[in-house]
């Protein structure tokens, strides 16, 4: 069962839209725990992958095992991430920037996701 969206969530969810720079409640946020998918709740992402980009949105250099879709973005020059279970929109993926070991950064929307304490 999906959760009822309110009207910015589906801009962003429903009709890929993007937050402003800046102004997600996860960007800075980095507690221990897992965030999951706003829509749907299936987990996404574990904080360990997390890091500080500045960016000014929620960056990850991982997520967990299948819980991400990666398509090629309309534009065609970037990678759409999307949730694997219900396709909600998260983000796109970055590579190449050096900011972590693993040299890759999902660019996430804070208000894509929900976080639960571990």
């Amino acid at each position: 069962m999906y959760k009822k969206l309110n009207q910015e969530e589906e801009r962003v969810i429903l009709h890929k839209g993007t937050e402003a720079p800046f102004s997600g409640e996860f960007e800075n946020f980095f507690e221990t725990g897992v965030y999951h998918c706003k829509q749907c709740g299936v987990a996404l992402y574990d904080s360990s992958s997390k890091f500080h980009s500045g960016c000014g949105w929620a960056s990850f250099d991982d997520c967990l095992q299948g819980a991400i879709h990666e398509q090629l973005d309309a534009d065609g020059k970037r990678v759409e991430i999307t949730c694997a279970n219900c396709g909600g929109h998260l983000g796109h993926i970055f590579t190449g920037e050096r900011f972590t070991t693993k040299n890759i950064r999902h660019c996430v929307n804070s208000i894509s996701l929900t976080f639960a304490k571990s």
